[in-house]
């Protein structure tokens, strides 16, 4: 039996990882089986990573449904279409990102990240560019939380891909335990 520890060539290849740590399972696993580590956004984050990629998903599914809802309970017109696009478009990259709970792992880790402070600023944005601040003051202040929330979550979630897609090469975030 080979017992000799193989260190990874690349930082984003899969590495084996021993069957009791493996087997943890759950949405705040915090184990190396909970994903490999993301390279960081523009090249260096000196911010210490504490939030989990699974909380991190399941808010990403609670903002774009959130930004969509309101959009349909706003009067119609170009606000209500962006809320709507903005939504539809933030459940779609959740869904095709390369993290545990997507469907399909289309869209690297980095990307996604990456996505996420655009498409903040665009629904912090989306009420004064298209006049929700004007008619609909609950749009405008659930599009506001919800975009700060997304920003400030995302600086300070780890990221970590599950299959290891990559569009490019990197160095990986924060190596250290997660929630240590």
């Amino acid at each position: 039996m080979d017992t000799t520890h193989h260190e990874p060539k690349h930082p984003r290849e899969l590495v084996h990882v021993p069957a009791s740590v493996s087997e943890r399972k759950g949405l705040f696993d915090k184990s190396a089986a909970a994903g490999i580590p993301a390279m960081p956004l523009l090249g260096k984050l000196p911010l210490r990573r504490r939030i989990p990629q699974n909380l991190h998903s399941v808010m990403d599914y609670k903002g774009a449904v959130t930004v969509a809802g309101a959009g349909l309970l706003s009067n119609p017109g170009a606000f209500r279409t962006a809320s709507l696009v903005l939504g539809c478009s933030g459940l779609g990259v959740a869904l095709l990102t390369d993290y545990r709970l997507s469907l399909l792992k289309l869209i690297p880790i980095e990307v996604h990240e990456a996505i996420d402070y655009v498409w903040s600023f665009g629904v912090i944005a989306a009420p004064f560019l298209f006049g929700g601040a004007r008619r609909g003051r609950l749009a405008t202040w659930v599009h506001v939380l919800v975009g700060a929330s997304t920003i400030v979550a995302s600086l300070f979630t780890d990221y970590r891909a599950q299959r290891g897609v990559q569009w490019v090469q990197g160095q990986p975030t924060d190596l250290g335990p997660v929630g240590g």
